[in-house]
């Protein structure tokens, strides 16, 4: 079988300029929304996969969603610090503050972590922006470069009033995008007397050896005198994700579905025009001898054309939201949680075959039309 050149296909978008654009508009617009939603999922995920380094593991309390709602007793504390299979150890106490955010005062939950400086060296992702680390035994602490930049109180020299106590702010850190960038820390020995805390909320550890995680986890969670759930600290921050992960996911690929409809109907309605206004072409194209196959294969690389610049252009679109940085409230954590969009291979891949099956779906009705038509029927309609 004789085929059309691609060229042809592609100078018929060229003349309809104006029909080609709002009809790749209409699809960029869909592949914007697709690959913005998936972007937003990703950063959410970055940000808290980051938050765990994978040869630590974290303790709390068995059932505990959360580490501000874990509860380790001190005995239990000191049994788990005790195994042969940790190199490091940081004993450490979560709570929620509320604090009013910069300009416009409103209140959000923000995280602050009571540790120990070995703590600190268990997260090698955590560098200090400015200033100094806390000094044990003070009320000093320091916040993350997030919370820093839309909390008030929060920058460097500044005073933080929480749990009774007036604490100075001594340091900014950057931790990579990780989840640590919208906490404040401070040392746990200090924090434990201002909340009145009698059990620690968590306790993080670094194992000598990543192989024997199992084997120590069967040995804690198996201990008659221990209620408590032993995960490798990355699993424990990916499942903090989970809820508003799978709220961000259902939501945008419906919104994405709807308005795939919409755009491929546009495409559709594009494609049928062109089969309309060509058919004394197309019965041209059959008189020289190309056969019904050819004229389908033309009409559908025109709807894949379309697809593809709608595509191109929606994809240009969503990187730029990777200038965009946004906050909102974990729902596992009940806290601020700040991360950006993330545009990853897979997500390019993920949009181009949402187009293309969009630009096939648009195109495939028209094209078989197109590729129904009598030589003679459609010479007449000159």
């Amino acid at each position: 079988m004789k085929a059309i050149p691609l060229a042809y296909s592609l100078r018929n978008l060229w003349t309809r300029k104006l029909t080609t654009a709002l009809t790749a508009g209409g699809m960029a617009l869909v592949v914007f929304v697709l690959a913005a939603v998936l972007m937003l999922d990703a950063g959410l995920r970055r940000a808290l996969v980051a938050t765990g380094q994978p040869d630590n593991i974290l303790v709390t309390r068995r059932s505990a969603g959360t580490e501000v709602q874990s509860g380790i007793e001190r005995a239990q504390a000191a049994l788990v610090e005790a195994q042969p299979e940790i190199a490091g150890r940081s004993k450490e106490t979560v709570v929620l503050i509320a604090q009013p955010k910069r300009g416009g005062g409103a209140v959000s939950n923000v995280t602050v972590r009571g540790l120990s400086h070995e703590g600190v060296a268990l997260r090698p992702q955590v560098r200090l922006s400015a200033g100094r680390m806390f000094r044990p035994g003070s009320t000093e602490v320091v916040a993350g470069r997030s919370i820093a930049e839309r909390f008030a109180g929060t920058g460097l020299g500044e005073r933080l009033r929480f749990g009774g106590r007036d604490w100075l702010v001594v340091g900014l850190f950057d931790a990579g995008g990780s989840g640590f960038d919208s906490e404040i820390w401070g040392d746990v020995d200090q924090m434990m007397q201002s909340f009145r805390r009698q059990a620690y909320s968590s306790v993080l550890a670094r194992l000598a050896d990543p192989a024997a995680f199992e084997a120590l986890k069967l040995r804690l969670e198996a201990d008659p005198r221990l209620t408590l759930d032993v995960k490798r600290e990355r699993q424990f921050y990916e499942e903090q994700s989970a809820a508003l992960s799978n709220f961000i996911r259902i939501l945008g690929l419906t919104l994405s579905v709807i308005f795939s409809l919409g755009a491929t109907i546009g495409a559709m309605i594009t494609m049928y025009a062109a089969v309309a206004n060509r058919t004394s072409e197309i019965g041209a194209l059959r008189a020289l001898g190309f056969r019904r196959g050819a004229i389908l294969a033309a009409f559908l690389a025109e709807a894949l054309f379309l697809a593809v610049l709608g595509w191109v252009l929606g994809l240009a679109l969503a990187s730029l939201m990777q200038l965009v940085h946004i906050s909102t409230m974990n729902w596992q954590s009940f806290s601020e949680l700040a991360f950006s969009f993330d545009l990853t291979p897979k997500i390019v891949l993920q949009s181009l075959a949402f187009a293309l099956v969009m630009g096939l779906a648009g195109g495939v009705l028209p094209a078989l039309q197109a590729a129904r038509l009598k030589i003679v029927d459609a010479l007449r309609a000159a």
